[in-house]
């Protein structure tokens, strides 16, 4: 199975690759768990319906566990061999004149992070679904689903080359399709899956045109052979390179213009909205980046267009979530937001890198908490998703208020807990530079810090404080242990473990063999920002108090000012992708059809009766009479003659 890779350049200038050694070698087997539990849960029919996803929850737990010896592994090894990269050898994949590919895998630093992540919050979100989707009758499928997201993520975050890094994508997208349309019965939801499936498909094109222009311009589709030859290729490849690799990663990760689909894709079951939000799919544009940061970093004017698209996206998350009232569309623009930091701090550069990756790691514990909370909430009240039905909530869900305030605490960056860690590097490391680049995107991440304080605060004080404005068919209820432990072990992660990674600076020490980091000086003291960014923060809150817990919240949404109606409409991104491609696309579809009907159609069959009316006249004239043949033959003979008289 295995073989020596040998001593090959890597992505890290003065690091090499090695073949895997001890577990690592069975990095396949953390991929291949999940795989094999989706297999046997849509092949193995009904008599898995009891037992299926109970073996879907061991199968993902199994490769956690795996998973975390690797990570102890990689950890105990000698400083000098940590740099070192790792890969396992599969088999040979593609072999043609012009280009050799072995199907590989790469254990490192970084895939690691990312296996650790999808494998233990994947993990939490399984054993939550066994209560969360206890009734329903396909929920074998549902598990298998679920398998099938996590194995295509594994596969995504373990490849060794951008063609095996493209199957995973593919995978996770087809997953998220599956999962996002679960239940299709109803139109919308289906509708929903569609939409998630054709936008991503517009980042997958970008993806693709990224590795034509790499083959074309290295010859090679491996990161060995692609980070080796990067510095040495030309500006504009390696530019064009770089935006098609921001479009795959604005599709993934739901990042300016294409983050449409990610609001719709709520329609899928809760568990589903907190898998995709927080361990697998819109972390993928976030790893794809700061993986390919060889490239990146050698074409400056791409990293700044990661950088603009990062923050232009920070802040339309942030707009839209103020005005949101279903609560798992209101955390879905807080995710796009929150995203927005992490692309931001990955165009920043080696200044921004490990931030980007610490803010995904603690965004997955305090995001997945939260939208597991939401589904308690909601399974608590009738599937109602209106917040201005909610309220008071606090006094019958103790344990989902608690674990889902400590997620509302962690995302807001209350001092001490994990987002205070992670997103004010970001906004430190946003402030580094020259020219009108930090001033800029250190103001941006700045003030989205305070938005976000404040439709954060929006959504739990309607949610869980204030009046009660429930129904009167609805009795609000703690939701089992299948479902709340979880989310306390989820809590538990939002509230400590920045605390861990970050202060003691074991998240730069880990990550920086595979990303490098520099430190750099802030426009502004970090002692001064941490403070301004407490006090907008403070006033975010206060605001939300004040409107949404002290003063009575109408169940019927007010008209609003124009921005909130705008807000509420996504700030018109459906409306305009309507306008400039879907009715553009059903006119030429309506001209296509007109002139195949009038044109092509219409000229075959006319042809065709032409000759079908000239042979029905012609068969009348074979009526079997020897006086009309004789007729005929007279007829003949006389034109023939009178030819010969006028030509004559």
């Amino acid at each position: 199975m295995l073989s020596l890779v040998g001593s090959l350049p890597s992505s890290d200038p003065g690091a090499v690759t090695t073949a895997a050694t001890g577990i690592n070698q069975y990095a396949w087997l953390v991929i291949a768990l999940p795989l094999l539990g989706a297999a046997l849960l849509m092949v193995g029919g009904k008599a898995l319906d009891k037992v299926g996803p109970l073996l879907a929850v061991c199968l993902s737990g199994a490769s956690f566990v795996l998973g975390l010896i690797m990570l102890l592994h990689t950890r105990g090894m000698s400083t000098q061999d940590r740099g070192l990269k790792s890969d396992v050898h599969l088999f040979d994949w593609i072999d043609t004149s012009s280009l050799h590919l072995a199907a590989g895998l790469r254990v490192d630093q970084l895939s690691l992070t990312f296996v650790m992540l999808i494998t233990f919050v994947g993990t939490l979100i399984h054993v939550y679904s066994l209560g969360y989707m206890e009734h329903d009758p396909d929920r074998r499928r549902f598990f298998a689903y679920l398998n099938l997201f996590v194995a295509a993520m594994l596969t995504l975050v373990l490849a060794d080359s951008f063609v095996g890094l493209f199957v995973g994508w593919e995978g996770v997208g087809l997953a998220s399709y599956l999962l996002i349309g679960f239940w299709n019965w109803n139109p919308a939801y289906a509708t929903a899956a569609n939409k998630a499936f054709v936008v991503n498909r517009v980042g997958d094109l970008g993806m693709l045109l990224a590795l034509f222009t790499m083959y074309l311009t290295f010859g090679r589709l491996d990161f060995n052979g692609v980070f080796a030859a990067a510095p040495h290729a030309s500006q504009t490849s390696l530019t064009w390179m770089g935006l098609f690799l921001l479009v795959g990663a604005c599709g993934k990760s739901a990042q300016f213009p294409l983050q449409s689909w990610l609001g719709d894709a709520m329609a899928g079951p809760t568990p589903v909205s907190a898998l995709i939000h927080a361990a697998t799919m819109v972390t993928a544009g976030v790893y794809l980046i700061v993986r390919s940061h060889v490239i990146f970093d050698a074409a400056p004017n791409a990293r700044l267009a990661v950088c603009i698209v990062g923050a232009i996206t920070l802040m339309f998350g942030a707009i839209v979530g103020c005005a949101k009232d279903d609560m798992k569309k209101a955390l879905a623009a807080s995710t796009m937001s929150q995203i927005g930091y992490m692309i931001l701090a990955a165009g920043l550069g080696p200044v921004g890198y490990v931030f980007a990756i610490f803010h995904l790691l603690t965004h997955g514990f305090f995001k997945a908490g939260m939208f597991l909370g939401a589904g308690s909430v909601m399974h608590g009240m009738n599937d109602q998703v209106d917040m201005r039905r909610f309220g008071g909530l606090s006094a019958v869900m103790r344990i989902t208020w608690v674990t889902f305030g400590l997620g509302f605490l962690a995302i807001i960056g209350f001092p001490l807990l994990s987002g205070f860690w992670s997103k004010d590097k970001i906004i430190e490391a946003a402030f580094v530079g020259d020219g009108w680049r930090p001033w800029v995107f250190g103001l941006t991440a700045l003030i989205a810090a305070g938005i976000t304080a404040f439709y954060m605060s929006r959504l739990f004080f309607m949610v869980f404080h204030g009046k009660r404005r429930w129904t009167d068919d609805v009795h609000p209820h703690e939701s089992p242990l299948t479902m709340t432990v979880p989310m306390m072990i989820l809590a538990v992660g939002s509230a400590f473990l920045g605390l861990i990674l970050g202060p003691t600076g074991i998240i730069q020490h880990w990550l920086e063999p595979v990303t490098g980091h520099t430190e750099g000086d802030p426009k502004i003291p970090s002692a001064l920002l941490m403070v301004i960014t407490f006090l907008l923060v403070a006033a975010g809150v206060a605001l939300a108090w004040l409107r949404y817990w002290r003063d009575e919240v109408p169940v019927t949404p007010p008209v609003g000012s124009l921005v909130t109606q705008a807000a509420r409409r996504d700030l018109g991104q459906d409306d305009l992708n309507e306008a400039v491609f879907q009715r553009p696309g059903l006119y030429l579809t309506r001209a296509l059809v007109f002139a195949d009907n009038r044109g092509v159609d219409g000229a075959s069959g006319g042809l065709a009766a032409a000759i079908g009316g000239t042979s029905a006249r012609v068969k009348r004239a074979q009526n079997g009479f020897v006086r009309s043949y004789a007729l005929t033959m007279l007829v003949g003979v006389v034109a023939i003659l009178g030819v010969v008289w006028v030509v004559q």
